[in-house]
């Protein structure tokens, strides 16, 4: 049976134990530490139970790790006018700051904090005490839960969770995700620096994969120069992340391209009989020929045409067909 605080004893372990016996992970740990179902189910054991309270927004301060880029959209909007209009349908977490008394550090539920001061409303919130590591892990595994966090900003909260001292067990723990793709996060943000992402901003178009090509082409020295130029054009600044995103990645990615040599062009053609058992292409650049066939008939016809070779070819030159020099 599920445990109904998940806290509850992690006080009396020794800190390197802690987090493994609230967070186990299993087999490669190191691999996938759990499905997105599970993170929901575990983030909420943050809030089972426990006293729901009303606090004023302004004594609330931000986690000290950031996880987002984006602190205005239109989901944000939709929020506001969600709990405008019928509440704060869940609870945040907060703990007690621990240098500043009578304070509160939020560790999931920034959004709803800031449309609760927004609406000049209190903001309903679970008070719980924790380390810093708890704090980190429940933050990521929240927004894991919720899947609302971009690829880039993932990644830049496992920057930042390195950077503040935690081993990769931790961080993916943090944010359920398996050594190779902290790995990947790690690497696009070792590419690529703090201050181009940020200018890029979240990018919700833009997944794992573009932003990892976008990082071998921003890594490379020669590209240094081009970035600062598309950075600093006009109109970057106006379009929207996607765009932006898109936009670097276009102007790197044809600086990237090699120049090809000038030269003879070769000459595509495509054949197909009336029955369309056979799909022929033809590529002839003058010095090489050749003819790749495919579908139904492909093989028992390149077949036919290697066994009469010798007699096409006589009848090539039969017809006047140039012998070569």
């Amino acid at each position: 049976m599920a445990r109904k605080n998940l806290l509850e004893g992690l006080a009396d372990l020794p800190e390197d134990n802690r987090i493994a016996a609230a967070y186990p992970m299993r087999g490669a740990g190191k691999s996938l530490v759990r499905s997105l179902d599970e993170i929901a189910k575990q983030a909420e054991k943050f809030l089972e139970g426990e006293t729901i309270v009303e606090l004023d927004p302004d004594q609330i301060d931000g986690s000290f790790v950031k996880d987002r880029l984006a602190e205005e959209d239109q989901d944000f909007r939709d929020l506001v006018e969600a709990i405008r209009a019928r509440g704060q349908d869940s609870p945040i977490l907060v703990r007690p700051h621990s240098t500043r008394d009578g304070r509160y550090q939020v560790v999931f539920g920034h959004r709803r904090v800031r449309a609760a001061r927004e609406l000049g409303r209190k903001v309903r919130a679970v008070v719980k005490s924790m380390d810093d590591r708890t704090h980190v892990i429940a933050q990521g595994q929240e927004n894991s839960a919720r899947a609302n966090l971009t690829f880039i900003e993932r990644a830049l909260f496992a920057r930042r969770l390195e950077e503040l001292g935690y081993d990769r067990e931790v961080i993916s723990t943090a944010l359920a995700a398996n050594a190779a793709s902290v790995s990947k996060m790690m690497s696009v943000t070792e590419r690529i620096s703090s201050g181009v992402i940020q200018r890029i901003g979240a990018a919700p178009g833009v997944g794992r994969e573009r932003w990892v090509e976008l990082s071998l082409l921003a890594g490379k020295a020669g590209n240094a120069a081009r970035v600062e130029e598309v950075l600093a054009s006009a109109g970057f600044d106006a379009m929207i992340s996607d765009e932006r995103f898109s936009a670097l990645y276009a102007a790197l990615n044809r600086t990237a391209r090699p120049v090809k040599k000038a030269g003879a062009s070769a000459r595509k053609a495509q054949w197909q009989p009336k029955d369309k058992a056979i799909m022929a292409e033809i590529k002839n650049t003058g010095k090489a020929f050749s003819i790749s066939m495919k579908a139904r008939n492909a093989g028992p016809f390149g077949e036919y045409l290697s066994r009469n070779l010798d007699a096409l070819y006589e009848q090539f030159l039969a017809e006047g067909g140039s012998k070569g020099d």
